[in-house]
């Protein structure tokens, strides 16, 4: 697969299912292509894990992006930060916001008062208090927390997913040019490639409706 979309991804998402299957080796498998990688493990724990437990991410090679959940709490988004100071070249680190697969009804049934876009946006407004670099949201959220955390404030919209393709078990999804339009400065698209009959065709056509957009938005 990897092989096929060489030249094509931006970034190749090496997620749970992969990393416990594989671990680390499928990250250096992944970099010797010449690749980059997302590292998309959504770290949440203690501080003191979860720091260490980014460190030992940045060491592996070319790895990028960095996730861990915003709902951890400031001290540890801010120990994971702070683990990575000094470092060289460093990935940037994302605070899960919301999953994409919650929607208000999942909130309300885990208790959490308010609605979906401003608790969000709270979480994001957090994540930017610890010094991550950015979040992790659906793209409904995007524009609001582009207001609230400036415009170098990185956003990755997972959920994407072109007009033809199924939801899935995503509740909060949006077509590549919605995203694009909305503000995103990665967007994570999983299975309309993944499960196409030809990744390769897939991809580029999604590239090719996102730079649509993109010429677009600055238009």
């Amino acid at each position: 697969m990897a092989l096929e979309l060489v030249g094509v991804a931006g970034l190749f998402k090496v997620g749970n299912q992969l990393f416990t299957a594989e671990g680390p080796g499928a990250v250096a498998k992944l970099a010797s292509l010449g690749v980059e990688v997302f590292l998309d493990l959504k770290y949440h724990d203690i501080p003191n894990t979860v720091a260490k437990a980014v460190a030992a991410a940045a060491a592996l090679p070319n790895v990028r992006l960095l996730t861990l959940h915003a709902s951890g709490g400031t001290a540890m988004m801010r120990a994971a930060s702070e683990a990575l100071a000094g470092m060289k070249n460093r990935p940037a680190l994302l605070g899960v916001t919301i999953l994409t697969s919650l929607d208000a009804a999942a909130l309300r049934e885990l208790h959490m008062p308010g609605a979906l876009s401003s608790r969000a946006v709270a979480l994001a407004r957090l994540a930017k208090k610890a010094a991550l670099d950015g979040v992790v949201s659906s793209a409904r959220e995007v524009p609001a927390i582009r207001r609230a955390c400036g415009r170098d404030f990185l956003i990755l919209v997972p959920g994407v997913r072109p007009a033809t393709a199924a939801a899935n078990d995503q509740s909060r999804v949006a077509t590549p040019a919605e995203a694009i339009r909305a503000g995103a400065d990665y967007l994570v698209v999983g299975r309309p490639i993944t499960a196409a009959a030809n990744p390769r065709l897939s991809a580029l056509a999604i590239i090719d409706e996102m730079k649509s957009a993109v010429r677009s938005r600055r238009s």
